[in-house]
């Protein structure tokens, strides 16, 4: 009985001592927080790694395939301290990329190569957070159930982060690097294309909110925030509220937010800088023009107390489907940058990550301006010219090297080597070199150009690209190209319905207004009209009024358009189970035949990538070709009526020359010429009618839809509307004179 009790004392004080971590480690896997402390030298800098749609597919297997054997020995090599994958881990399509939701055997491929990259690079599963993308909710119809392979196969998944916002504090000495990530995908997930948008609702906001302010009773102790998460603020939706997570990213000023989604093939520039202004317009909420939404100011107020500027780098990484891109994120004593690899150049023996000072073009902030002018910066940070260098073979030799471009070509004003930074249990290897910072100032955020070049001990050489900076935290200027500005720029939710309905009330009025000033105003455009006047406006007038002149056209057309207002477009399979839903411009009404719920207006703004292309590509070049149909059947007549008259006048001058005996008897009679412009107009009535059965057949297979039965409307109106315009202006013998 002795030992017993004694037994059962011990147990007692052993629960009591746990119990604190008991009641710590299940606090944070509720609220999805976690502190690593990182240990080993250098403690003024952490990085990390950053992947993106990697899209693994049964159709395509060497996409994971690569990943394993590329990837591993890089982390490996590297020895991040974090691995964040943004999103779009699987691809959910079939081969012919037309029909879009899960499958399982790709999701335990994914399970399998990530199990064995985890194994092979040495780093502990632990420091690997993966996002759900757009890709990895298709026809989910919720989340948690049997066709959420993301809630079973992931890594989050498998670790128990089951939240949507989750955060890691990265504590190394005296600083946090706070890290949130974020699933903003759809609730209820819709079979694509119509599900290509992010859906931040409040209480999510309101958790990420949480989240960054976690540590800002901290007053005395630095704090590094930054985001994650798969969609860039461009295919971000508004909350039911109007909030956005562009406003809570700008409340808590993060230094950048990592994301994916949108793949290399729009640019290499997907970056954005986002600055909070007083007075913004209704169009810079909906359009920024470059990458930097406006120029540092020069002057700085640097009165105690002034609240520093608001602002964020929105970076968006690229892909792994088809560019094999990975991204080494790096913090040095607050300032953050980042290093893009390319694997299809081959695989890197060297690879060397610059950490200060920093891009003027990508990296540099209004904030880091401000402090240098004011004087608010720690000097010693900007002493020296630092770098991460990982290499597979012993470093013998690192460059860095300042060019000067402002004579126009790039002259070398500065060469310096720089020493390896040693410590006991070295994470990583760190390269400094003194210099004297003050001597670049410069009003120019372009004029000087760092490049690094490291040697291995065989000889093997590496260098950086030339990079542009400013000591003095100017941001140069660099413009997107038109695709970087499409993707990048617009804010798509915001504009999906002002572009709606400016499209839908063109349409309409190019319908009734023609037929208004015919019928109230008794204004008749006619070809002799326009071929007097000579002017556009009339030839447009012409050709549109001509169109009401067919009245089963005109009505026709003016039909359609009401039913693409106020009827469904289509209904379909939305969920990978067979839930069942129609479409209209405002989303999706869906059932779904296992819960026996309706989820309204589901996929807003996203069942615009079938809505817009359907009324511009489609809709509006059958008016406009139905209109010049019109139009080429009155020419004819005109020209018919012309030739008849002559006819009449020829005969009559041949009467008179043959009972005269004249020359000039044996002149031919004027011919009408063989319709060459209608002709050309059915060809294009012919590609219109192509564009949309392609359009059409993609939905098919979408949705797995009968066209008879589940969108005639949608399907055959603009067929028989083309058919019906090319039979009823077919040659006429009824002419007008």
């Amino acid at each position: 009985m002795v030992v017993f009790s004694l037994m059962w004392r011990c147990s007692v004080a052993l629960l009591l001592l746990l119990l604190p971590l008991l009641v710590l480690h299940l606090s944070e896997a509720a609220s999805g927080r976690r502190v690593i402390e990182v240990k080993g030298a250098p403690e003024s800098v952490v990085w990390l790694v950053q992947l993106s749609d990697l899209h693994f597919s049964v159709h395509r297997p060497l996409r994971a395939a690569h990943f394993k054997t590329l990837v591993a020995p890089a982390l490996a090599l590297i020895n991040p301290s974090l691995v964040l994958i943004t999103g779009d881990l699987t691809d959910g399509k079939s081969e012919d990329l037309l029909t879009m939701k899960l499958n399982e055997e790709e999701w335990m491929e994914y399970r399998d190569v990530m199990e064995e990259v985890v194994r092979q690079s040495g780093l502990p599963k632990s420091l690997f957070y993966d996002l759900r993308g757009n890709h990895d909710n298709f026809g989910v119809n919720v989340e948690g159930g049997s066709l959420d392979f993301f809630s079973k196969y992931s890594i989050n998944a498998q670790l128990g982060r089951t939240g949507n916002v989750n955060s890691v504090t990265l504590q190394a000495g005296e600083r946090k690097h706070l890290f949130v990530g974020l699933d903003s995908t759809m609730s209820v997930g819709t079979r694509g294309p119509t599900n290509l948008f992010g859906h931040p609702t409040d209480q999510l906001l309101a958790e990420l909110d949480s989240e960054l302010s976690q540590w800002d009773s901290l007053t005395t102790k630095p704090v590094t925030k930054l985001s994650f998460g798969h969609f860039p603020l461009s295919f971000s939706a508004a909350s039911t509220s109007g909030k956005s997570l562009r406003d809570i990213f700008l409340k808590h000023s993060l230094s950048a937010y990592l994301c994916g989604h949108l793949h290399t093939r729009f640019g290499k520039n997907l970056k954005r800088h986002h600055q909070s202004r007083d007075g913004l317009s209704s169009l810079d909420n909906l359009f920024q023009l470059n990458i930097h939404q406006m120029p540092t100011l020069r002057d700085q107020n640097c009165s105690f107390g002034t609240p520093p500027s608001k602002e964020f780098w929105e970076w968006e990484m690229g892909d792994w489907k088809k560019s094999r891109a990975m991204r080494i994120l790096a913090i040095d004593s607050g300032d953050v940058s980042y290093l893009d690899i390319d694997f299809k150049r081959g695989v890197k023996e060297i690879i060397i990550a610059p950490t200060f000072p920093l891009d003027s073009r990508f990296m540099s902030t209004s904030l880091s301006h401000h402090r240098y002018e004011c004087q608010y910066m720690v000097p010693s940070s900007y002493e020296t010219i630092r770098a991460l260098v990982f290499s597979v073979s012993p470093i013998a030799l690192v460059v860095a090297r300042v060019y000067d471009s402002s004579a126009g070509d790039r002259i070398m004003v500065m060469e310096a080597h720089m020493t390896k930074h040693e410590g006991n249990a070295s994470r990583g290897n760190f390269y400094s070199a003194s210099w004297n910072y003050r001597a670049f100032e410069d009003p120019s955020p372009d004029r000087y150009w760092l490049q690094i070049e490291a040697i291995d001990t065989a000889g093997k050489s590496s260098s950086t690209e030339l990079r542009p900076f400013s000591i003095n935290g100017l941001t140069a200027q660099v413009s997107w190209t038109w695709k970087e500005f499409f993707v990048m720029g617009c804010q798509w939710a915001g504009l999906y319905l002002p572009l709606l309905w400016y499209a839908l009330c063109f349409m309409f009025s190019i319908l009734l207004i023609p037929k208004a000033l015919h019928t109230f105003l008794k204004k008749q455009y006619s070809y002799m009209r326009f071929a007097t006047g000579k002017g556009i406006v009339g030839g447009i007038a012409w050709c549109l009024q001509e169109l009401c002149n067919i009245p089963g056209l005109w009505f026709g057309t003016l039909g359609y358009l009401f039913f693409l207002v106020l009827f469904p477009w289509l209904s379909g399979q939305i969920f990978t189970n067979g839930g069942m839903g129609h479409m209209t411009y405002k989303g999706w009404v869906v059932k779904d035949v296992h819960l026996g719920e309706n989820h309204e207006l589901v996929g807003f703004p996203d069942v615009m990538v079938i809505v817009l292309p359907h009324l511009v590509t489609v809709v509006l070049p059958m008016i406009l070709v139905c209109g010049a149909l019109a139009a080429e059947r009155g020419f004819h007549q005109h020209i018919c009526s012309t030739a008849v008259k002559k006819k009449d006048d020829y005969g009559q001058e041949k009467k008179r020359l043959l009972k005269n005996d004249m020359p000039g008897s044996k002149r031919s009679v004027p011919a009408i010429g063989d319709r060459w412009l209608r002709k050309l107009l059915v060809v294009v009535c012919l590609a219109i009618c192509c564009k949309h059965f392609m359009d059409c057949r993609a939905l098919m297979k979408a949705y797995e839809m009968n066209p008879f039965t589940n969108f005639p409307g949608y399907s055959l109106s603009v067929p028989v509307l083309l058919a019906y315009a090319v039979y009823k202006t077919r040659g006429n013998n009824q002419l007008r004179h």
